[in-house]
């Protein structure tokens, strides 16, 4: 470990130098004008991946963007570790909120990352986390001490729900065999407080339409006696939250598992100040479900959400129309017991019946994924606190995250295996919004402590 340390101290500039170069990629999959980035983000990735002494590297065809594939098999009897990245990113709007250009990344020093943040998109979700795993693979070959097997299994769909993994691992489902899926799309606590992400909410996203008149009409001439299509959504929208936060949908908890108030204690001990949550995002106070805290409403409670809303005239000036139709993106994070489809299938059924006669609605499901918990006892659990123990010098607190990887119940359905969630990251680094960033300390620590995962697990699982 000593020497593969000396590698990575004396190649740091190196490894910085690649992942800025792949951040200038924008590889953003729900955007189809940036379908040649996205292609070239994959070929970057195999490239990268060959260099640093993988094998059978390939860009595999899906039926959307592609996966790239690599591996090194150094013993068929040792353990494999199957490390999942994406290497798509979310479109950058606002662009005009961006203190700099969203695609060109440039380190600047903060109160949070002295040490100095890279500013891009993708840079900690998931271009920095993924490519961590390669340097630190690179890492180990070059110092001679991988201890198992490893494969990698690095998407391009994952920003937009990974509508072709699932088909492509159920048709190679051998090529993907592995012992544990290690991922870090997640984060820490704090850069002093290590913690493995124990369980991820699930999401059913959808998009409603609320149809009124067949065009635009005179907001003087019908304004009144004619349906908003606009105020009955924002009313229909406002009516799926209750006074104490609850969401009204019939029958959208009858599933949802309660969480121990001995582990809601526990949640509850992690460090965590909320005048500073207020102040980092820059609001006055908190707002939910009640009789649950902060920690606990963005993690073990479900959610809805409205994303997007749109409808009738928005440029500049005034233009006194009553809109034909309005539109809103709505998100549902999930707890664990609940379904995917049957609270899209809830939702549905509730807007329709709520839906006044002077209007016509549509639902659209978009993805989906499933909630998740990931033993703490296991091997890979043990493996990943030790790790962090190496690196950090103290145990990782398990932390349930308020996020959805949909992708990883798939792996366990599929794989037959577990996936133990190492994030790096940190809850200020404005993923999915301008001015996303990822710390100089976590990049090189990932690749740090990457390392530690692989020996420990490896002696773990043989015993030796």
């Amino acid at each position: 470990m000593e020497q593969l340390k000396a590698f990575q101290e004396s190649n740091k500039e190196r490894f910085l130098e690649e992942l800025l170069e792949l951040l200038k990629i924008p590889s953003v999959s729900a955007d189809s004008s940036f379908k040649g980035d996205v292609l070239q983000t994959a070929e970057f990735i195999k490239q990268k991946l060959i260099a640093a002494g993988a094998e059978n590297a390939e860009i595999c065809p899906t039926d959307g963007y592609p996966v790239v594939y690599a591996d090194k098999i150094i013993d068929p009897k040792l353990p494999t570790v199957c490390v999942y990245g994406h290497y798509d990113v979310q479109p950058a709007d606002p662009l005009e909120l961006w203190d700099s250009g969203p695609f060109d990344p440039v380190i600047k020093k903060t109160s949070i990352h002295p040490q100095g943040a890279i500013f891009a998109r993708g840079a900690c979700d998931d271009k920095g986390q993924m490519y961590m795993h390669v340097k630190a693979f690179e890492s180990m070959m070059a110092e001679n001490c991988l201890p198992c097997n490893v494969k990698f299994m690095i998407e391009g769909e994952e920003e937009v729900g990974s509508p072709s993994l699932g088909p492509f691992l159920k048709a190679n489902a051998d090529k993907f065999a592995c012992d544990v899926i290690l991922v870090s799309d997640t984060g820490i606590i704090d850069n002093n407080t290590p913690s493995v992400t124990s369980g991820l909410r699930g999401l059913s996203y959808v998009e409603v339409e609320v149809i009124g008149p067949n065009r635009d009409l005179h907001s003087g001439l019908y304004g009144g006696a004619v349906g908003n299509p606009i105020n009955i959504l924002a009313q229909m929208i406002a009516s799926m939250h209750d006074e104490n936060g609850h969401i009204t949908i019939d029958g959208f908890y009858d599933d949802v598992l309660e969480v121990s108030t001995e582990e809601r204690t526990a949640m509850n001990q992690a460090p965590f100040s909320l005048s500073d949550y207020k102040a980092s995002i820059d609001i006055k106070d908190i707002h939910g479900e009640k009789g649950y805290t902060t920690l606990e409403r963005a993690s073990i409670r479900p959610t809805l959400d409205v994303n997007g809303i749109w409808g009738g005239y928005i440029g500049e000036g005034a233009k006194t129309v009553l809109p034909s139709k309005a539109y809103a993106k709505i998100s549902m994070r999930l707890v664990p017991n609940q379904d995917s489809e049957t609270i899209t299938s809830l939702f549905q059924n509730h807007f329709e019946k709520i839906a006044p006669a002077s209007v016509r609605v549509k639902v659209t499901p978009h993805h989906g994924g499933e909630p998740v918990l990931t033993p703490t006892d296991g091997i890979a659990y043990q493996a990943a606190d030790k790790a962090y123990q190496a690196t950090f010098g103290k145990k990782a607190i398990p932390q349930r995250s308020g996020g959805s990887i949909p992708i990883v119940a798939m792996f366990e359905e599929v794989l037959s295996v577990k996936t133990i969630l190492m994030g790096f990251g940190l809850d200020s680094d404005a993923i999915h919004s301008p001015n996303e960033h990822f710390g100089l300390f976590n990049y090189f620590k990932g690749i740090e402590t990457i390392p530690y995962f692989y020996q420990y697990f490896a002696e773990l699982s043989t015993g030796k």
